[in-house]
């Protein structure tokens, strides 16, 4: 299976680790990667910023970039950029080429846990971390791209993982972009909030498929002198992994651990709100 790594303006700059140890999983479970060097940016913080005429020539080049080889998939690391990707068959429905373009951008791409799950059926893939953890669930992951169910379900299968829940998990962190640099003082409240949440379940990893989302929370911690490992899901599935405890599930599997899980997180919710 051939895969095209989306790697995001944050992994590049701010994240690599993130990227490697994504493509370590993807290539211990048989795809063949490939990092296109022309994509830069999906063009989501100029375009939510109202630059819309301006964020076209941008939004093109990924569309080439990341078309620019033949591949099965196409796997992005963060579940708001790759719903960017998603929509951008419609921000680009005035040119006739691209429009095409990007439609067909949008039938290859996922984000990773919901690749990894989803489509490789992975359900243990053998990695094992002993710790106390909880996990933040982005907006746009959750809300745009429709993702819930794939991050936890993962997290469920790594050994000796205590997955804590987090209270008020519905809530944003506060970063979205733009938003925290024009409402910096909205921003903050918000990601202090996030802080006492993430400190009230007492621990010791925060985890998350949005690497905007752990860099923003995980900033706020260091700024306030606390201590909290930050660490993106393909860190946590590339951790002392053994192979031989990998687990597949089929498209029934599938379907019931979904519905236990949304029957499970919504019983929480309504209890946490």
């Amino acid at each position: 299976m051939k895969v095209t790594i989306f790697s995001t303006c944050l992994v590049d700059l701010v994240f690599p680790n993130v990227g490697k140890a994504m493509v370590e999983v993807l290539e211990r479970f048989g795809c063949e990667t490939y990092m296109p060097k022309q994509q830069i940016c999906c063009g989501q913080i100029t375009y939510n910023s109202g630059y819309v005429k301006e964020s076209t020539q941008t939004m093109r080049n990924e569309v080439d970039a990341l078309l620019s080889k033949d591949t099965d998939y196409i796997v992005g690391p963060a579940g708001s950029c790759v719903n960017m990707l998603k929509e951008l068959q419609f921000h680009l429905g005035d040119d006739p080429e691209y429009k095409v373009k990007a439609h067909v951008l949008a039938g290859k791409v996922y984000e990773f846990s919901q690749f990894m799950y989803r489509i490789l059926g992975v359900l243990d893939a053998g990695a094992e971390l002993h710790a106390n953890a909880t996990y933040h669930r982005s907006c746009h992951m959750t809300r745009l791209l429709g993702e819930r169910e794939s991050p936890f379900i993962l997290m469920e299968h790594v050994k000796g993982l205590n997955v804590i829940a987090l209270p008020h998990i519905e809530n944003c962190c506060g970063f979205g972009g733009m938003f925290s640099m024009k409402v910096p003082q909205v921003s903050r409240q918000m990601v202090d909030e996030k802080v006492a949440d993430v400190e009230s379940t007492g621990a010791d990893i925060l985890i998350s498929c949005d690497p905007g989302c752990l860099m923003n929370i995980g900033g706020r911690f260091n700024r306030e002198g606390k201590a909290i490992t930050i660490m993106h899901l393909a860190e946590v599935l590339n951790s002392n992994v053994d192979m031989d405890r990998v687990r597949f599930v089929d498209e029934q599997e599938r379907a019931e651990l979904d519905r236990e899980y949304l029957v499970k997180s919504n019983i929480e919710e309504e209890t946490l709100v």
